[in-house]
């Protein structure tokens, strides 16, 4: 067994090796790789399970001690380990140090055990002959070899696991926070309904009292509007916190989604609401359908195109315009305004909730719209972003999936 080949074999080993992210992948590995580099009739992978030897896998030409746990004093790989160093036995029933009871119902007559991890041994591997046999130095250092990588695969595997867990753990707490967070979203929303309710109903009752009274105090005039905004402007952050909680517990209904008459009926339906206002609404020439929830979907145009003619109200005439410029699985649709824009050093802050890159007394707003697209467009498994220069316009892009295959693959996934 002193072939050139048995190298060749443990590169092929340590390729194996490297790759193994279980305990019982490199224990299946070592034990055949050590009966192979050396001839033997058997082999072990024993480890040390606290104080006793832990025979993990065995690959021998007839049963040996799988599965057995004996006392570390009272076994050779014991010994081994302990003493942390090769045992090469030519006859066992010559040396005091073999229980020789446990041996005599197997096949073994020598044996070669190598430690795993030399400074601090965590386990050993096993080597057995049918008949009297001392392995040559080349046997022995292809065994230390890789008794060598194995502890390097052992350690691996232990980090690997270590980062898991930690994973795990972190998308747990992630996972419980987010649900935390949803809950006292939806909590806070309902508690806060009722009271804005009543503040905007005394509002609106004292407008009328003054109103019929004639009376002619533009401060308190003034007062009153403020309060009935800031409860229009409530009522709407309530009811978009709710849209955020409700979205994520919201099961997709996925369905063939025609784009361009989303888009042209959401553009009209927004645009019927400024008849005072000159904007240009066009569709592309091409815009493909995708797959989706055409409710979800429906709700990010309204959003984005929402948006554009928000963002345009400052110019004489407004141009918005939705197109798609790129398809494969996905398609990449685009809404395009000559609006205010936004300085592009800050467009990692548009798709956060509640954050503004304009003042409220520029354009009204919550900071909820672009943050619910987002979660909208990623329930998708799409992406979306933004270009402008200020006071020149915007462009949004976003991606939908144009299959149900695409869809369905990247859910599984």
């Amino acid at each position: 067994m002193n072939s050139p080949g048995n190298f060749e074999y443990l590169v092929q080993v340590v390729q194996e090796l490297s790759l193994a992210r279980t305990l019982d992948s490199i224990t299946a590995i070592v034990r055949t790789a050590a009966r192979k580099l050396t001839g033997a009739d058997g082999a072990t992978f024993v480890l040390l399970d606290n104080n006793r030897c832990y025979y993990a896998d065995e690959d021998a030409i007839s049963p040996l001690w799988k599965g057995g746990r004996f006392p570390v004093e009272n076994c050779i790989s014991g010994w081994c380990m302990l003493n942390r160093e090769q045992v090469v036995i030519e006859n066992i029933y010559l040396d005091d140090r073999i229980p020789h009871d446990l041996y005599r119902p197997t096949f073994v007559k020598s044996l070669a055990i190598i430690p795993i991890r030399k400074s601090n041994p965590i386990g050993a591997i096993g080597t057995y002959w049918a008949k009297p046999y001392v392995p040559t130095e080349r046997e022995l250092m292809l065994l230390q070899s890789l008794a060598d990588m194995t502890t390097v695969a052992i350690e691996n595997v232990n980090l690997y696991l270590d980062l898991e867990n930690r994973v795990n753990q972190r998308t747990s707490e992630l996972e419980e926070a987010r649900r935390s967070l949803e809950s006292y979203s939806h909590s806070i929303s309902h508690d806060l309904k009722a009271p804005v309710r009543s503040i905007k109903l005394l509002a609106e009752m004292l407008s009328e009292r003054l109103a019929e009274l004639d009376f002619n105090d533009q401060q308190l005039t003034t007062i009153v509007h403020r309060m009935l905004v800031r409860a229009d402007h409530m009522n709407a952050l309530v009811a978009g916190l709710l849209d955020f909680a409700r979205l994520s517990k919201y099961k997709l209904s996925c369905t063939h989604v025609p784009m361009r008459q989303l888009a042209e009926e959401v553009g009209r339906e927004l645009i019927e609401h400024y008849p005072e206002r000159k904007i240009r609404f066009s569709v592309g020439e091409y815009l493909p359908d995708a797959w989706g929830d055409a409710l979800l979907i429906r709700q990010a145009l309204q959003n984005l195109i929402g948006n554009a003619i928000k963002y345009t109200g400052k110019k004489e005439s407004a141009n918005i315009e939705i197109a798609c410029d790129m398809t494969d699985e996905f398609n990449r649709y685009s809404i395009t305004d000559n609006g205010a824009g936004f300085n592009q050093a800050y467009a990692d802050k548009l798709f956060e909730t509640f954050q503004r890159l304009h003042s409220e007394k520029e354009f009204d707003g919550i900071g909820i719209g672009l943050s619910l697209t987002k979660r909208i467009i990623d329930r998708h498994h799409g992406k979306i972003d933004a270009t402008a220069k200020v006071n020149e316009g915007a462009t949004f892009r976003f991606t939908l999936p144009k299959s149900s295959a695409v869809l369905k693959s990247l859910s599984n996934s």
